[in-house]
């Protein structure tokens, strides 16, 4: 028998859910009885990921690429459910590049994808959340914020951007019964990850993206309800360093 979480008939919002780690913490959720709402910008896409994850779940055509297509995702989402409980922000990378090869003008879009959007999102879902005592925020970011990669300048400042607003977001309503963490996974066996290595996949150990979820999951139960402010690299032990 497996851990309760509690969670059971809590209400919640998955962004850029009908594949890979946004996909799996969706399930996670919706295999603990939560009604999910789950985006995508193309419709038989999310439908048939949704048609996937169970009778808990429905899709929403949105592009959370941007703030204003961010906050729409959610206010379908609390407007579908009748109000929102759970928030995981996600979204996909901004492209690849070097600090040469990488025009200024590329960083306004790159930071609406990975650091405004998840500002937007957290404006709409978290003042309810502080009305009704109860919530939870988790953020699937990149273990690049601790660990910056080669060629992904964007990513590596915008999500970096991204933590450290949830980081003081999570101060700020802790005593409001709404904890805000993010999870930074390492490499994980999606399909993205085949598209980008193709069949030369990378030697290392490689995430299971169904026990990432669950540890999405773990985060939004009521067994963590005093842990906040936390960044949680879930990497199969990539990062190296000591903090």
């Amino acid at each position: 028998m497996g851990m309760e979480l509690g969670i059971q008939g809590r209400r919640a919002a998955v962004a850029a859910a009908s594949a890979g780690l946004g996909f799996a913490s969706a399930k996670a959720l919706a295999d603990e009885g939560v009604d999910v709402v789950i985006c995508s910008r193309d419709r038989g896409r999310v439908e048939a990921a949704a048609d996937q994850i169970g009778p808990n779940a429905r899709g929403l055509v949105a592009d959370v690429g941007t703030p204003g297509g961010a906050a729409r995702f959610v206010a379908a989402a609390q407007e579908a459910l009748g109000g929102l409980d759970i928030l995981v922000t996600n979204a996909g990378g901004p492209p690849a590049g070097n600090f040469e090869s990488t025009p200024v003008d590329a960083y306004p879009p790159a930071l609406d994808l990975n650091l405004m959007s998840v500002v937007a999102m957290c404006k709409a879902a978290v003042p309810e959340m502080r009305e009704r005592s109860w919530g939870r925020v988790v953020a699937i970011t990149s273990l690049s914020v601790r660990q910056p990669m080669a060629q992904l300048i964007l990513s590596n400042t915008a999500r970096a951007g991204a933590t450290a607003f949830l980081k003081t977001l999570a101060r700020e309503v802790a005593a409001d019964g709404v904890t805000v963490n993010s999870v930074q996974p390492g490499l994980h066996l999606t399909g993205r990850l085949r598209q980008i290595y193709g069949d030369v996949l990378p030697d290392r150990p490689l995430g299971d993206p169904s026990d990432f979820g669950q540890v999405v999951a773990f985060l939004c139960s009521e067994q963590a309800r005093f842990t906040t402010g936390v960044q949680l690299h879930v990497d199969g032990g990539d990062y190296q360093g000591l903090q």
